[in-house]
């Protein structure tokens, strides 16, 4: 998540529970309004990207996947962002965070120079895939962007023998449950900061899920509030604190308003990590060596992760599959790749060398997969 997490006081939440939860209220999630069912279907072609010169975009769109009550008639989209037409076997397609949309070319550089051709997404209600009136970001479940990430799979995979996934923050837990329920897909998985397991305190870890699967039952879709910390945006952008340049109105400083029903996705994502995944490809897990929660600008903001607690991302690592290497970076920002040079130049050499061992290197991965297959069947 790449805006503080809400942290509003536990007994307000406890009191809008119980004024809003039913005593026999079943778990529907939000309602939808019906609309004519039509075949999702990519735009014909390619287009310039406005937001990112050199890039192109293409659209897809979800005639099947109406808008809800609260939004305004309509159906969703997602949008698939790539550097330039196929080039080589081999390819990376990337998702974004909370709070965000792809405006990272020198991620995309990264990846390119290392042999793949890069793609991201904009997931539906993200970025360039967001419409007037939709409720940003919102998701009823993690594998809400299944389809969409089953279409861009199709079309990358059209050009491509050899694919990897890579996804922060929120992206990362969709990215690691995607490649967990889609086997035999992916020859490795990058996580920057991935959002595997609730921060804050051990007691606001244990009140957070319950409160928000009750606040889910009844409401939804309402605004959960917080309190506001817009530091981690200003220590990134160039108007404030940063060096990077990306349009403000897709990646705010202070958070979009973060809803019962979304969490409770997160939550039940972050259930399934507890109970283990098995990735069955090599996995790169990246974060800093240390959080902060201070609101004011200072060394340590530039120096620290200010979303996610970074100790809870590393302790969770290993529930992801079977070959997991994590990486712990000194100086790192909660997105690892946007830190100071010196730290974003560490972590790419890290990601490089993870790449040369257990993707490129046919016999180190097929070691791996040995391994993977052994333990799988030790453990059924």
């Amino acid at each position: 998540m790449d805006s503080k997490s809400p942290k509003a006081g536990v007994a307000l939440l406890i009191s809008k529970w119980r004024s809003l939860v039913p005593g026999h209220a079943e778990d529907l999630g939000p309602d939808v309004s019906p609309v004519e069912t039509q075949q999702p279907q990519w735009d014909d072609k390619w287009s310039p990207d406005v937001l990112l010169d050199g890039f192109e975009v293409r659209t897809y769109r979800m005639f099947d996947r109406p808008h809800l009550e609260e939004e305004p008639e309509g159906t969703l989209i997602a949008t698939l962002v790539r550097a330039h037409e196929s080039r080589r076997r081999r390819a990376i397609l990337h998702i974004h965070g909370w709070n965000e949309y792809f405006y990272q070319p020198h991620l995309a550089q990264f990846w390119e120079d290392l042999g793949y051709d890069f793609y991201a997404i904009d997931l539906h209600r993200y970025g360039r895939s967001f419409q007037e009136g939709e409720l940003f970001g919102y998701m009823d479940s993690v594998d809400d962007y299944y389809q969409e990430l089953d279409a861009a799979i199709e079309v990358i995979s059209a050009d491509h023998s050899l694919l990897l996934l890579s996804g922060h923050s929120t992206g990362g837990l969709t990215a690691c449950l995607y490649a967990n329920d889609r086997p035999k897909t992916f020859a490795g998985v990058v996580l920057n900061s991935p959002w595997v397991d609730m921060q804050g305190s051990a007691l606001f870890r244990a009140l957070t899920p319950p409160i928000m699967k009750g606040l889910a039952v009844a409401s939804p879709t309402m605004v959960i509030p917080q309190a506001e910390n817009d530091l981690y945006g200003r220590t990134l952008h160039k108007d404030f604190y940063g060096e990077w340049d990306y349009d403000l109105r897709l990646k705010r400083n202070e958070s979009y308003p973060v809803r019962p029903g979304w969490l409770r996705a997160v939550v039940r994502g972050h259930d399934r990590i507890a109970e283990g995944l098995h990735v069955d490809c090599p996995v790169l897990v990246a974060t800093s060596t240390r959080s902060s929660d201070v609101r004011e600008y200072c060394e340590e903001a530039m120096t620290s992760d200010l979303a996610l607690n970074a100790d809870r991302i590393a302790a969770r690592a290993h529930q992801l599959g079977w070959h997991v290497t994590l990486v712990r970076l000194a100086g790192a920002l909660h997105d690892v790749s946007m830190s100071r040079l010196d730290v974003r130049q560490r972590f790419f050499d890290e990601v490089r060398r993870w790449e040369l061992s257990y993707v490129r290197g046919r016999v180190a991965q097929d070691k791996a997969a040995e391994a993977i297959a052994e333990a799988e069947a030790q453990e059924g």
